[in-house]
């Protein structure tokens, strides 16, 4: 049996315990209840990832000691996935001492006392939630971005062994380098556990998926509204005009369409069939800025792509942060774009 066989067709709570603006429990309080749950689980949905970061659970200055005030909103997604059948996969979105959006801050795989912060973390999850047996996974660390996967793998496999001292069977999530990257899924050094499963993300093309992006430079600066299916208009003109965008020229002949995704979701294919491991992606999507209908055409053709690989999958995100399915009210942006990610 797959073990990822209820996490088929999910969406993720971004903006929740996780990238939150500012650390406010009135945030924490409203922006995701109960009827939220409930509205994802009408749609047809199986499972959600719950991205955390680790300030909500642990303060810095009290290390080891985990926060009963943070931990109870976790508590309560998993309570009320339960009520309305779906499964959970808690996400350590940030960790101590790493964020992928702090890259030149993170300090995890220098500092032996913050590797043993998040090895403990995880072993509280593992011990905290040991009775949720079938509806909760854990995914280790979202988006690593290192010069080389070596010292992840290394910190990985010491995370995997450590909640297996506690819990043989819970289903354990690892991605590889690289923000996720499906192209770097061959970097990350397997487990012999049958209940760990890997995973990737898919954002390609990120001129098309993240236009005008305001935290990705070149799309903030290229600030031009895509089609999919389409090329990149006005592309070379910018690149002429900005000669430090260097590599970028690669995507002047690129055709943004259903065989470059199948193309690169080839990588997946061979990945499964050449390791026999699962293969699930925690993070796919197209930015809200980009024309509705392009959006909803490259999320018909990912999602239509995935399930003849057998590929689970949850959308990024549930609500706002610029990726959204709903509105700051919970009003659904495009039913026909809801309708297509929740296909199982």
């Amino acid at each position: 049996m797959r073990k990822m066989q209820g996490y088929r067709a999910g969406v993720n709570l971004g903006g929740w315990i996780s990238q939150y603006g500012k650390h406010s429990y009135e945030h924490f309080d409203s922006f995701i209840r109960e009827q939220d749950i409930k509205q994802i689980a009408s749609w047809g949905m199986d499972h959600v990832r719950l991205p955390i970061d680790y300030p909500v659970l642990e303060d810095d200055d009290t290390p080891f000691k985990y926060k009963e005030d943070g931990f109870k909103y976790v508590d309560n997604c998993i309570e009320w996935c339960k009520k309305y059948g779906l499964n959970v996969i808690l996400d350590l979105h940030r960790a101590p001492g790493f964020s992928f959006s702090t890259l030149e801050e993170n300090r995890l795989f220098d500092d032996v006392f913050l590797q043993e912060r998040f090895i403990k973390l995880w072993q509280y999850f593992a011990k905290r939630y040991i009775a949720e047996k079938g509806n909760v996974a854990f995914e280790l660390l979202n988006e690593v971005v290192e010069p080389t996967s070596d010292r992840w793998n290394a910190l990985a496999h010491r995370a995997v062994e450590a909640i297996r001292e506690i819990d043989q069977d819970r289903i354990v999530i690892v991605g590889g380098n690289s923000y996720n990257s499906i192209f770097t899924l061959k970097e990350i050094q397997l487990f012999d556990d049958p209940n760990v499963v890997y995973t990737f993300h898919y954002y390609e093309p990120l001129l098309f998926t993240h236009q005008k992006a305001s935290w990705v430079n070149i799309c903030a600066e290229f600030n031009q509204g895509q089609e999919y299916p389409g090329r990149f208009v006005g592309l070379k003109e910018f690149l002429r005009k900005r000669p430090e965008y260097k590599g970028w020229e690669s995507q002047l002949e690129v055709i943004n369409d259903r065989k470059l995704m199948e193309k690169n979701l080839k990588v997946a294919e061979e990945f499964i069939n050449s390791t026999g491991k699962e293969l699930y992606c925690g993070e796919y999507g197209v930015i809200s800025d980009a024309p509705l209908q392009s959006r909803i055409n490259w999320h018909r053709d990912f999602v239509e792509l995935t399930k003849k690989l057998n590929i689970g999958r949850a959308c990024w995100s549930y609500k706002q942060m610029n990726f959204g399915l709903v509105d700051a009210d919970g009003y659904v942006i495009s039913d026909e774009l809801v309708e297509i990610v929740s296909q199982k």
